[in-house]
């Protein structure tokens, strides 16, 4: 969806798209009146009109963006999108695990090592991504309050021409090639470019990308090959719902966008319904609300992260780049709306180049953003890096995961703009959890005579 409200009285519009599979939106600014103007875009199904598209206009005398946000979730539920953590704890009781555990990526050899000591500095619920080797993910499985997952991907195929170049033997999904690739059009050689890949010479060279109507089935045979000997609860799928729905040409496996979505959500439901696993994927979209339980980037906006953060991940920002300050953590433009309508339902995390602890000098202000939605933090790290900063993260997850952890199974009620400068905000949650935030660099006085300090927020009831 996506709407206009007016500030002083919160009436508005909103456009709710009930058909979004070949679906673009169209924002133009006027270079005189410097207005905007938005609508959908309607792409052809495979060249040909399909279906019939509908999209719904809902007009608001009050409320703004929160009802809006409300009217959403209420069609979620009505279409079967919506699919809260209670439902899905029943199913898969891990689940729980998620909620108050902050995003760990760390690719130390001594996993078990780093484990140890997150618990000892009383870090003691987290999701630890990087994996490991068959001792280490038993040890780290049996780890009370602990999920422990690995990286997969069913989009990129690396394929014979580009190992050659890339002076590797070996490569992801390179047994999916040439049959299982997506074309762009009726010619074979018009295949789809994925991922790029620099190689030694300095030239780029392009995996091929995986039709998705395939890719359940490696999916399947790997993962209970797998499973035999690494007991992995948790498993996170790069690029199926950051990654637009696609078309393929291929005679042996044609697919429309809404053939992509159906085999993507595919993907991701296999993992809970038939490995019982707890699920993540990048980025993410709300078609696959009943079938993912988390996502790595869902709180990063795409443009708005530090150049190249899905390559350079380890890498450290001494320096915020304005885009980032102005906009990823501006609490001048941002606004909860997947919580509002989402919050018990997926886990929100960062992006996993656009983490907590990228960039040092606005740390605390992600750490706030993650107590106001009731999210958990993503930490990466070394050894070296926690040793420097191990106050730092245990204060994190301390002022973080707490709130996350309360209100995990909550539905959030409101936001609200509490000052003129929008420095101070507060967020409501069904369980009763009210959290003030004070972005600001001067203390603010509440309506009930208390002072907030700045950089600070207070969680009452």
């Amino acid at each position: 969806f996506f709407g206009v409200q007016d500030d002083a009285t919160g009436a508005g519009w909103m456009a709710i798209l009930e058909t979004p599979d070949d679906v673009a939106l169209l924002a133009r600014r006027d270079a005189e009146t410097k207005l905007w103007t938005l609508g959908p875009s309607w792409e052809d199904q495979k060249r040909q009109f399909g279906y019939a598209r509908r999209v719904r206009y809902v007009f608001l005398d009050k409320g703004g963006y929160v009802a809006m946000c409300k009217r959403y979730r209420a069609h979620a539920k009505a279409i079967g999108k919506f699919k809260s953590f209670r439902e899905k704890a029943k199913e898969r009781p891990l689940v729980d695990r998620l909620l108050g555990a902050p995003n760990v990526w760390c690719w130390e050899r001594d996993k078990i090592a780093v484990a140890k000591e997150l618990k000892a500095s009383g870090i003691d619920r987290f999701l630890w991504s990087a994996g490991g080797d068959e001792a280490q993910v038993k040890f780290l499985s049996e780890m009370p309050d602990v999920l422990v997952g690995r990286y997969d991907i069913y989009q990129d195929i690396y394929h014979p021409e580009q190992l050659k170049k890339l002076g590797k033997k070996s490569g992801c999904n390179t047994e999916a090639w040439p049959q299982d690739v997506i074309w762009n059009s009726v010619n074979s050689n018009d295949w789809r470019h994925a991922w790029p890949v620099k190689a030694k010479d300095g030239t780029w060279t392009y995996c091929a990308m995986m039709c998705d109507s395939v890719a359940p089935t490696y999916e399947r045979r790997n993962v209970a090959k797998e499973l035999k000997t690494k007991p992995y609860n948790t498993r996170f799928i790069d690029t199926t719902v950051a990654a637009p729905w696609q078309t393929c040409w291929n005679p042996a496996h044609p697919m429309t966008r809404s053939d992509s979505r159906h085999w993507k959500m595919e993907l991701l439901r296999i993992l809970g319904d038939e490995f019982h696993l707890v699920v993540g994927s990048e980025t993410g979209h709300d078609a696959s609300v009943p079938f993912c339980d988390y996502y790595e980037g869902m709180l990063s906006l795409g443009p708005y992260r530090v150049p190249d953060s899905g390559r350079n991940i380890p890498q450290i920002w001494t320096n915020v780049p304005p885009r980032v300050a102005k906009y990823q953590v501006g609490e001048n433009y941002r606004l909860p709306l997947w919580e509002l309508v989402y919050h018990e339902c997926v886990c929100a995390h960062w992006y996993w180049g656009d983490y907590n602890n990228k960039l040092p000098d606005i740390w605390w202000k992600r750490d706030l953003f993650n107590v106001l939605y009731g999210t958990m933090g993503m930490y990466i790290f070394n050894n070296r890096q926690w040793k420097e900063d191990k106050e730092k993260f245990v204060r994190s997850y301390r002022i973080t995961s707490p709130v996350a952890r309360a209100t995990g199974y909550s539905e959030m009620l409101d936001h609200r703009i509490l000052s003129p400068d929008r420095t101070v905000q507060q967020s409501r949650f069904a369980d009763g959890t009210i959290v003030t935030v004070n972005f600001g660099d001067a203390p603010y006085t509440l309506p009930d005579g208390t002072t907030l300090p700045a950089r600070s927020h207070r969680v009452g009831r």
